[in-house]
């Protein structure tokens, strides 16, 4: 659903269709495997860049694009492809990106080279960025009773907590018994059982006077979110350049064109308007901050649990299931618990508690072996889940019922930045950190070929698979140092995200308290 049609009544056939009976769940049950899927692929891919790294052998800011090309392409895409459904029909782009996500997610699976796969997760965002704004949209219209329409919400925002939960374990699973492509290609079996019944179980649903897409803007926000991202990760890989900043000025000045043209448009892209509300943008704010440090978070721990610890990519996933299935649980439990406690409060402490798992990460030994990172993660995922369910409510209730779909597609949005700059900021620190702070022994230096050994430079896996490969004290020599060299960086992401936590949760605390408690 595109933000300027939510200003208007709809009259759509599913409003006419849908009888509020069994076949409402059934359609809800269909629209559900393309969110799991899209929120298992985000963390069961994290699993799988370890074996990426031995397979293609990226460099490191490949690596970590391989991550980013899906979520930038995706979040800079997603209030487009929603304004596309509203012309075209929901159900429609739905199935047109179920059908091109599964055939990209096979050609990918198969990826020859680093490039090659960076170039499908790049397609994969341009294919998941429509079915995500579609599945909520077809929610709303299947779903017209208010309390059946929030019962089916809420599954369908379980899905992404409890597909993000399942995704290490599958993840891990599958490239343990198979290759890490296996985690791209079962998206096809996952895609066929909505693409064969959507058309019949499925009803249609479209704004018949959905008003102009204006490509520009489309346009300007992919020119503003794209360098802007890229020159973060030039800045932190390579320290201060002139290109960098560069390319960082062009995205931030793409940026300001993009809201000044949003404001001067009768059928805005995106309706600016919303961000005057200090509730709605201080709840979005968190929520950013919340995805941000939960990504990042996620991203070295997977390399450090595997690499560092030894962990099988299953036994990885299953070590952080307990915390990431804390999210769900801690999601339903904070429900209650503001209509006695002002929301706004319930915010605050839940990203104090992301602010004290990462005190734990940014003043902790981590060579006394996982536990203490895993018990981070815990808190963590206590505090983001706490946290995002209490502010997704606060962006929806801060905003006129009739511009309730519009709130609900910039919070998406911001989900997908926050991932996004979780891993492209935080994971460039932490692999510039592992660069710089590595000091080869010169004993390794001398054994090994200087191809192997600017390998073992460039990213932790290379150093691992490096270290397989030689004597034993040759093995140990490198491997301590490749853990220093990681460990170094763990400890200044976890501080700047600490920062980062803290001062949201005084934020929340000041600018909400005014929230009354839920009735």
């Amino acid at each position: 659903m595109t933000l300027h049609s939510t200003l208007r009544p709809e009259h759509t056939s599913a409003n006419q269709a849908s009888g509020g009976g069994v076949r409402d769940w059934f359609a809800l049950a269909l629209l559900m495997f393309p969110v799991l899927l899209v929120a298992v692929d985000n963390t069961a891919l994290t699993f799988a860049l370890p074996a990426i790294a031995r397979s293609l052998d990226p460099s490191g800011v490949q690596l970590l694009w391989v991550v980013d090309a899906y979520a930038l392409v995706l979040a800079g895409l997603l209030v487009a492809m929603g304004s596309l459904g509203d012309r075209i029909g929901r159900r429609r782009l739905l199935l047109v990106g179920i059908s091109g996500f599964a055939v990209v997610s096979a050609a990918s699976a198969f990826a020859p080279s680093a490039e090659w796969l960076i170039a499908g997760r790049a397609a994969l965002g341009f294919f998941g960025a429509m079915l995500m704004p579609s599945t909520l949209s077809l929610i709303r219209n299947v779903f017209r009773e208010p309390g059946r329409r929030r019962l089916a919400v809420a599954i369908w925002a379980a899905g992404f907590s409890g597909g993000a939960a399942l995704g290490p374990i599958f993840g891990g699973w599958l490239v343990e018994h198979f290759w890490w492509g296996a985690v791209l290609l079962v998206a096809v079996p996952i895609m066929l059982p909505p693409l064969i019944l959507g058309r019949f179980l499925i009803p249609e649903s479209r704004d018949p006077n959905p008003g102009r897409v204006d490509l520009a803007s489309v346009a300007l926000s992919m020119l503003a979110m794209v360098p802007v991202v890229y020159g973060i990760k030039e800045l932190a890989t390579h320290g201060p350049r002139l290109t960098s900043f560069g390319v960082l000025a062009f995205g931030l000045a793409m940026g300001l064109v993009f809201v000044r043209r949003q404001q001067a448009l009768a059928s805005p892209l995106l309706d600016m308007s919303l961000f005057r509300n200090r509730v709605f943008s201080t709840a979005i704010t968190a929520n950013i901050l919340a995805l941000f440090s939960y990504n990042g978070f996620i991203l070295f721990l997977a390399q450090h649990l595997q690499l560092l610890e030894g962990m099988s990519p299953s036994e990885s996933g299953t070590a952080m299931l307990p915390a990431l299935t804390a999210t769900v649980v801690a999601g339903l439990l904070v429900v209650p618990l503001v209509r006695k406690v002002r929301p706004g409060f319930v915010v605050a402490a839940g990203l104090a508690l992301g602010a004290a798992g990462y005190c734990i990460v940014a003043f902790g030994d981590h060579d006394a072996g996982p536990a203490a990172l895993l018990a981070a993660l815990l808190i963590l995922a206590l505090g983001v889940g706490s946290a995002e369910t209490i502010s997704n409510d606060l962006i929806l209730g801060a905003v006129p019922a009739e511009k309730s779909g519009a709130a609900a597609a910039i919070s998406e949005t911001g989900y997908e930045v926050g991932s996004l700059l979780g891993t492209a900021i935080l994971g460039s620190i932490l692999t510039a950190s592992y660069q710089q702070h590595l000091a080869l022994p010169e004993t390794v230096a001398q054994a090994v070929p200087a191809e192997s050994a600017d390998q073992a430079r460039e990213t932790l896996a290379g150093a691992m698979e490096l270290a397989g490969s030689l004597p034993a004290p040759l093995a140990e020599g490198l491997t301590a140092a490749a853990r220093a060299a990681f460990d170094s960086g763990v400890h200044i992401t976890a501080a700047i995200a600490l920062v980062l936590m803290a001062g949201a949760s005084v934020l929340a605390a000041v600018a909400l308290r005014r929230v009354p408690p839920a009735k």
